[in-house]
Order: structure tokens, then C-alpha cells, then sequence
């Protein structure tokens, strides 16, 4: 995994707006990366303490934070999240509720001018 998949990774979690969630193999896909979760999570934790990327929106494919239970940064995740909206059921996030959509545009057409990485 080059610098380049990092910034591309970086540029997809960029996208997903406040209140909303992604996964981590979503964020492969949108990135071009297949499946690429695992290396998702590596992008995410060599973001050091970079607060420019929105890393508390990515979960995982069972709408749960994947940081230790009560760790430092799985209480930062969660606050940040319900600061945004996010609401938490028996730990989960509904990803039928709060999960990103990119627009049909989006999908189309890939990314705004300026914010494909």
C-alpha cells in the first residue's frame, strides 16, 4: 500500500457528512481498493493526531466501533459520533439509518471538482 492509496483513502472518508457512517470495506470500494477493509483501518491509523479527516465516521460491517471497549479511542469515537447524531443501540449503529449514500451524481460521475483526493 503506497502513500497514494493512504491520500485516496483519506479523500473518500472526507466525503462522508456529519451525522452519517461508512464501513470500512465501503470506504475500500469508493477508494478503488476492492477489498480492501484491512488496509483502510492502516490508512485511518497513520492519520497520528491529523483531526482534518472525519476517521470517527468509519465502522464496521457490523455497525460497530472496532477500537477496544472503552479505550481512550473508542470513548473519543463514540462522543464524536453522538455529538454528530449518530445514535447507538445496545452498542450499534443502524447502518440502514446512518449509513453514507454517495449521490447518484456521486456514483455517476465520482466526486465533486476538488474533492477527489
Amino acid at each position: 500500500m503506497g502513500a497514494g492509496d493512504n491520500e485516496r483513502i483519506w479523500a473518500v472518508v472526507c466525503r462522508i457528512p456529519p451525522g452519517s457512517v461508512a464501513t470500512y470495506g465501503q470506504v475500500a470500494r469508493e477508494a478503488g481498493l476492492g477489498r480492501g477493509a484491512r488496509q483502510v483501518g492502516r490508512a485511518l491509523g497513520a492519520l497520528g493526531g491529523r483531526e482534518d479527516v472525519p476517521w470517527h465516521r468509519v465502522i464496521n460491517a457490523r455497525g460497530r466501533i472496532s477500537l477496544p471497549e472503552n479505550s481512550p479511542g473508542f470513548l473519543r469515537q463514540r462522543e464524536r459520533l453522538e455529538a454528530e447524531g449518530v445514535e447507538f443501540v445496545a452498542g450499534r449503529v443502524s447502518l440502514a439509518r446512518f449509513g453514507w449514500r454517495p449521490s447518484l451524481d456521486e456514483l455517476l460521475w465520482g466526486p465533486p471538482p476538488g474533492e477527489d483526493g
